[in-house]
């Protein structure tokens, strides 16, 4: 997590599951001496329970059914996958205790006097926004559509950002990295040339009991079956990792072996790299990890590309059906191939994207090629500088890409500002930590419904 500012782009929930409860099998038959039993009158129908029914009084201040089953809901929405009533039921617990979490630091915020400004709010919605690939302005129709208030997501950020600024009071001069404290990583990092470091993101499941953590495993499992169905890694990490790196969709960033547990270090030497694969849970202190592995390098060895480039995005009025494409769509095919013959520069290109409307930024900023989807490299890779790729159609429109200038970069090198987020990052966490259990101790926390181990 970084203090300087909130990068991710989703929420924070955090995630137990309760197994599903099973009905014991059926008992065997009497014997024959043993008389039937009499007919049973029929069960009435269960009635649903009110939306805003207690679950929890957290110092005073209740927790509701509404605002848990907004929070699933919302899990649905921004993972994009179809969510059961039964995964819902094994997720319930978890959002509760995460929901207890936010409601301790949303009275610890407010005991500190720290104000939120609409601004930082807006502009964290605009950032999930951006993340997820929506036109501006565009997820409070997202949310109503799938029936989830607007509220509940501000009420997340609003935690989310608070709490970052408790952890600065907490950590006070130590939220300053000074330049000795660069220096001094630096050096070490310069002692390690040769050694691999690897880049993760992680999730991050506490447990309160180890003696009693079986629900936290289920829950556990239950994240992994999501994530390989294909649930975006950085939107569950948001949504449901207990670290500070939830704030940035679980990354830690590169890290050398001997800043992980070795149990991790086991799993992460056998993992293949940037194809997504998710670990199976590993037992660390305090708790399970899942990892996904991003990126592998030997320190001081890892050379690749940084490419400035610049767009021109030509868009349909219509979504493309590639069975009746409008004159509409022919006449922007055309106009591609123009720009590709009559565009030899940079400030042309931009030039050509603002007469377009702009759709889509005319300067990406500067990208690290190797880094880059295979598909988006195969195109970017041996396009001469200042030539106009070949039209890249999809349902929206056609992109047009120019490479300005390319420069070679070793990336294990880590910049100032890299070394001084990793410290950072190391310093919050421990006083986050400490914190979230010092807000539990001094609780009053009245449970309304049975959590194994609460």
């Amino acid at each position: 997590m970084r203090l300087r500012s909130l990068t991710l782009a989703c929420c924070s929930l955090t995630a137990l599951t309760l197994p599903v409860c099973v009905a014991p099998p059926a008992v065997q038959a009497a014997t024959h001496h043993r008389a039937a039993p009499a007919a049973k009158t029929p069960a009435a129908p269960a009635q649903p329970e009110p939306d805003d029914m207690i679950i929890a009084v957290v110092n005073s201040i209740p927790l509701t059914k509404r605002d848990v089953d907004n929070r699933g809901k919302l899990f649905a929405l921004s993972t994009g996958l179809p969510v059961s009533d039964d995964l819902m039921a094994r997720l319930r617990p978890q959002i509760i205790r995460q929901m207890i979490d936010e409601k301790l630091r949303t009275q610890e915020i407010l005991s500190r006097h720290i104000n939120i400004a609409p601004e930082q709010i807006a502009a964290a919605i605009g950032n999930i926004e951006k993340r997820n690939g929506m036109p501006e302005g565009t997820l409070r129709s997202h949310l109503a559509q799938d029936g989830v208030s607007l509220t509940t997501l501000i009420d997340q950020l609003r935690v989310q950002i608070g709490w970052i600024q408790v952890l600065r009071q907490e950590l006070g001069p130590r939220s300053r990295v000074s330049a000795g404290d660069i220096a001094q990583r630096q050096a070490a990092l310069k002692r390690e040339e040769g050694r691999t470091e690897y880049e993760i993101s992680e999730i991050f499941v506490k447990v309160d009991d180890p003696r009693h953590a079986e629900e936290e495993l289920a829950f556990t499992n239950t994240v992994i079956e999501e994530l390989r169905k294909g649930a975006p890694f950085p939107i569950v990490a948001a949504q449901f990792s207990q670290s500070q790196t939830a704030l940035d969709g679980g990354s830690m960033g590169w890290v050398q072996e001997d800043e992980l547990d070795p149990s991790v270090v086991d799993i992460v030497r056998q993992m293949p790299v940037g194809v997504g694969a998710v670990s199976n849970p590993i037992t660390v202190p305090g708790g399970f990890l899942i990892v996904t592995l991003n990126g592998k390098r030997i320190i001081g060895k890892e050379m690749g590309h940084m490419i400035n480039i610049r767009q021109a995005f030509l868009p349909f009025e219509t979504p493309l059906d590639p069975q009746h494409v409008t004159p509409q769509q022919e006449a922007a095919l055309q106009k591609a191939m123009q720009v590709i013959q009559s565009t030899h520069n940079c400030e042309a290109m931009e030039a050509v994207n603002k007469a377009e409307g702009e759709k889509r930024p005319s300067d990406p900023g500067e990208l690290p090629l190797e880094r880059l989807n295979p598909q988006m490299q195969a195109v970017l890779a041996e396009l001469p500088i200042g030539q106009v790729s070949r039209p890249m159609v999809s349902r929206d429109g056609i992109d047009l890409l120019m490479v300005c200038s390319k420069t070679e970069k070793n990336f294990s090198n880590r910049s100032p500002s890299e070394i001084a987020d990793q410290l950072m990052n190391e310093r919050v966490e421990q006083a986050a930590r400490q914190l979230d259990s010092d807000l539990h101790r001094r609780a009053m926390i009245d449970l309304h419904v049975k959590l194994k181990g609460a």
